[in-house]
């Protein structure tokens, strides 16, 4: 018994002492990254590494400022052919109109033979705007009578039962490109003739939209008068515009100084203002025409 006891106290001493640990079967890697060589680096430690090494890398940052500077550039060289070929400045000086001026401008296309003046005014070397001087052009009335005429046209084709989308649609592109052509042609007269002077396109644009005010006119007296009326409107309208054309190129567009050029110069700007007059009533009568009956 005294064996047996003795032998379970020994056995309880050897349970009682903390037995060691068994030793790892490999090394604890989950520290900090460690410069020395052989060792391994934590999770993640690499891809931080190589982000601040890119951050820190003169080159990396000599990069990414070079490429900011190209994408910057192109961005200017965008905008600077877009502005290249439509100006917003002067697109929006063409727009600059008021009641009074839009009130006057008409008054001046039906009636243009008692205005005296038709020198575009300057303030320091600038034109002014369309609101400020009658003689300026604009776009905002060519393009509202442009609108109005493609309406009043639907409204024609309407009342003489000849209304359809494909002809309404018909009639607005072939009064489009006809001002389109007449704008190329005035450009390749002007090229032609060596003109110098501050005529653009959107000038032309102007002086060649204002056909539409005779055109409106002639359509709606022929609704009412008939075909008798409409030809009366168009002798008018034409004749009131070809007027406004010859003084307004002539004076404003050609510009004063060349009228003092050598005599062969000069015949082929007269020969350019008067085509282009010659040429309204022509196209004011073809998009008109079928609209009366």
């Amino acid at each position: 018994m005294a064996y047996h006891s003795g032998y379970g106290a020994h056995g309880s001493k050897h349970r009682a002492r903390a037995a060691p640990d068994p030793p790892p079967l490999f090394d604890d890697t989950s520290g900090a990254y460690s410069s020395q060589p052989g060792e391994y680096p934590a999770p993640g430690a690499d891809v931080a590494f190589n982000v601040n090494h890119l951050l820190g890398d003169p080159m990396a940052n000599v990069a990414m400022a070079y490429g900011s500077s190209i994408a910057s550039h192109g961005k200017d060289m965008v905008h600077k052919e877009l502005h290249r070929f439509v100006s917003v400045n002067k697109l929006k000086y063409f727009f600059a109109v008021d009641t009074a001026y839009v009130a006057k401008k008409l008054g001046l296309l039906v009636f243009p033979y008692t205005h005296q003046n038709w020198e575009v005014q300057y303030s320091r070397d600038v034109p002014l705007p369309p609101r400020q001087d009658l003689n300026a052009p604009d776009l905002y009335i060519p393009t509202m009578a442009f609108i109005t005429y493609v309406l009043l046209a639907g409204m024609a084709l309407g009342i003489q039962q000849r209304f359809s989308p494909e002809v309404l649609g018909l009639c607005a592109s072939t009064a489009l490109v006809w001002v389109v052509m007449e704008v190329l042609a005035l450009l390749l007269g002007v090229y032609l003739a060596t003109v110098r002077s501050d005529l653009s396109t959107f000038h032309l644009l102007a002086y060649s939209g204002y056909k539409y005010v005779g055109m409106i006119l002639s359509v709606l007296t022929g609704l009412l008068f008939g075909s008798d009326g409409y030809y009366v409107a168009l002798a008018w309208t034409s004749s009131a515009l070809m007027y406004f054309i010859v003084r307004s190129l002539r004076t404003a567009a050609l510009g004063p100084d060349n009228m003092g050029g050598p005599a062969p110069r000069q015949r082929l700007q007269l020969y350019l203002t008067l085509g282009a007059a010659a040429f309204q009533p022509l196209i004011i009568y073809w998009l008109t025409f079928h609209l009366v009956r």
